[in-house]
């Protein structure tokens, strides 16, 4: 073999192997199920989460999805939006714990709901809707372990939750993160004159500094998001390059032999 192939197939492997680890991690970032937004403020009300389902089975489609909510700490007044070619099921539970609202006492809460009668086929992903009246005020998160069951019977279990300091489980459970609450929310009156003006002028400071806060925690992790994105990009593209100098060189070498 001429030392110009054995350079083409060293090269060849190289750029093969490099090439299959960034799209095997680019792959994983976005297989897993996801909740959309990935955050909420505590004690949020009338809102909207995502569940976002994605296929990762080459010969098999998805056909029964289930997402388990916490009870421990409800979300209540869940309602499903309806959904082409599936139908839903919404489990209830009695309360340990009764939730106090401004619309009452709630004794029962959604579990469970399952899709089941569509199909998600390779390389595609659904979004499945669910409203909710009220979210939990007194915790920091909420997972929903979902189960994904494909055409050929494999079911995955996407229950893992992340451990701090530890890497990311293989198969981790959707997670929403809750928010301090009362950002924007009008300061009890503290009385007239001065010293009510001096209380106020510092409530409102602090609701701007929370605001902030959240902003710039937001703004964080969109840009986190973004910066993954282009360097998981500029990798595939420096490894192509790569890929074009080798053969541009085995090109040169021939033409001048």
């Amino acid at each position: 073999m001429s030392p110009i192939s054995t350079t083409l197939r060293r090269t060849g492997t190289v750029v093969a192997l490099t090439t299959a680890g960034v799209l095997t991690a680019a792959g994983a970032a976005f297989a897993h199920v996801t909740v959309h937004p990935e955050s909420y403020a505590k004690g949020a009300t009338d809102g909207l989460l995502s569940f976002r389902v994605p296929n990762e089975e080459d010969t098999a489609s998805t056909t029964k999805v289930q997402i388990f909510l916490p009870t421990d700490h409800p979300v209540v007044g869940v309602l499903v939006t309806p959904q082409a070619g599936w139908t839903a099921k919404a489990t209830t539970v009695k309360l340990k714990k009764p939730v106090k609202t401004d619309d009452g006492t709630i004794t029962d809460a959604v579990s469970e709901i399952t899709w089941t009668g569509g199909r998600i086929r390779h390389g595609e992903f659904q979004d499945f809707q669910v409203a909710f009246g009220q979210l939990p005020d007194d915790v920091d998160q909420l997972t929903f372990k979902t189960l994904q069951t494909y055409s050929d019977g494999k079911v995955v279990r996407w229950i893992e939750q992340q451990q701090k300091g530890q890497e990311e489980p293989e198969s981790p459970a959707p997670v929403l993160a809750l928010t301090a609450e009362g950002a924007g929310e009008e300061p009890a009156s503290a009385g007239t004159g001065a010293s009510g003006s001096d209380a106020s002028s510092s409530s409102s400071s602090a609701s701007s500094s929370s605001s902030g806060a959240e902003e710039s925690t937001a703004s964080a992790k969109s840009s986190d998001s973004t910066a993954r994105a282009l360097g998981t990009a500029g990798l595939i593209v420096g490894v192509l390059g790569l890929l074009a100098a080798a053969f541009a060189v085995v090109r040169v070498r021939n033409t001048r032999s």
